[in-house]
């Protein structure tokens, strides 16, 4: 039992701290734009990053937090599968909770992606292709996001290991409270769709 969470622990601190790395964050600063977290929802994540008319930034900010999810995995995973698990919890966790942000993080969308590509290719593949999908037939980012995560968790039981498969089930509902404000707007029909300005973005500056 105590070399169980051993292995776990470890690999969750490493997954963590590159986790809570805020690409977004820095980025912006970098590009000076100053803090993201003044703009639009204050999210640290890609969506927000797009708020800023920087499509490329927005780009890396996606693939940066979907690959330290990857890289953290396949880390882990040099360990074993336990180990690998252990790593993907704390990498979206980290996004989500940065230590450094107050633990005022993203959604995990991102993050989570990476690691599912990085337990179970298949499954990661799955997600991205579930997302295509919703989003083609609904035109909104959030709700396919929430479906995709949905259907590569159900996928996950299929083609992984069982331990992946609890841990991406256990963070659909993560993800989902994480997006309560989307499902709100989405339940009252003023969530923007794939290419829709807000009226904030919208008015003039």
């Amino acid at each position: 039992m105590i070399s169980t969470l051993i292995l776990l622990l470890a690999p969750f601190l490493m997954g963590y701290l590159l986790g809570s790395i805020p690409f977004g964050l820095l980025l912006t600063r970098a590009a000076g734009l100053g803090d993201i977290r003044n703009v639009g929802s204050g999210n640290i994540g890609a969506t927000n990053v797009l708020r800023t008319g920087r499509k490329g930034l927005a780009a890396a900010t996606l693939l940066l937090d979907a690959l330290k999810g990857v890289v953290a995995v396949l880390i882990a995973d040099q360990v074993g599968q336990l180990a690998a698990v252990g790593a993907a919890a704390g990498a979206v966790l980290g996004h989500m909770f940065p230590v450094w942000l107050g633990f005022k993080g993203g959604k995990g969308v991102a993050t989570t992606l990476g690691i599912m590509w990085g337990l179970s290719w298949p499954v990661g593949a799955i997600a991205c292709a579930a997302w295509l999908l919703f989003a083609a037939l609904f035109r909104f980012s959030s709700l396919a996001a929430l479906l995709s995560v949905v259907a590569a968790a159900i996928a996950a039981w299929f083609l992984t290991d069982h331990r992946a498969a609890i841990l991406l089930t256990l963070l659909v509902p993560l993800v989902w409270v994480r997006h309560h404000e989307n499902i709100a707007r989405l339940l009252k029909g003023t969530e923007p769709k794939i290419g829709q300005r807000t009226k904030s973005e919208a008015a003039p500056s």
